[in-house]
């Protein structure tokens, strides 16, 4: 079976205590053994690749140019779409579930994309409007935890459908 995809959505200029938060969500989902999906730059993407490398642990990141090596150094797998801020509905069709962390426009227009397209959406230390946001979550091992059986469900309910076609 394949790995879970779970995505870490923030901003991009992160403060210390969002950061911290990111790094520990990147952790516990690759210590679980989860891929981390981000948008591979600085700030929430950052720390989340770097907190899920320090385990082991793999991260894709979906990045805005067209240049692989401009990808935060957590990132194992870089994608260069040279998409721009389009990019965003990537990274959401490429989660199962998404965790956001703070983060301002960008984020909310992957967390929109996110609810589009059936995503679920846990917030952490997240400041997107009520009714985007699923479930908030109150530490980093929460989200992680709720991001994980919230895309397990997702993916069972994916695979009956395919069953029953």
């Amino acid at each position: 079976m394949r790995p879970l995809r779970i995505g870490v959505i923030g901003s991009g200029e992160a403060a210390a205590g969002d950061a911290d938060l990111a790094h520990a969500v990147g952790a516990a989902l690759a210590r679980a053994g989860a891929i981390v999906v981000c948008g591979g730059m600085g700030g929430v993407m950052r720390a989340a690749a770097d907190g899920a490398c320090s385990e082991g642990g793999t991260v894709v990141g979906i990045l805005p140019g067209g240049d692989a090596g401009a990808a935060a150094g957590g990132v194992t797998i870089p994608i260069p779409t040279g998409l721009g801020e389009a990019r965003n509905v990537v990274v959401a069709r490429a989660s199962e579930a998404v965790i956001a962390i703070a983060g301002e426009w960008g984020t909310l227009s992957e967390a929109a994309f996110c609810r589009k397209f059936g995503v679920p959406v846990i917030g952490l230390a997240s400041s997107l409007p009520e009714g985007v946001v699923e479930e908030v979550a109150d530490g980093p091992a929460q989200a992680a935890s709720r991001a994980l059986k919230l895309a397990e469900a997702r993916r069972e309910l994916s695979r009956r459908r395919r069953v029953n076609a």
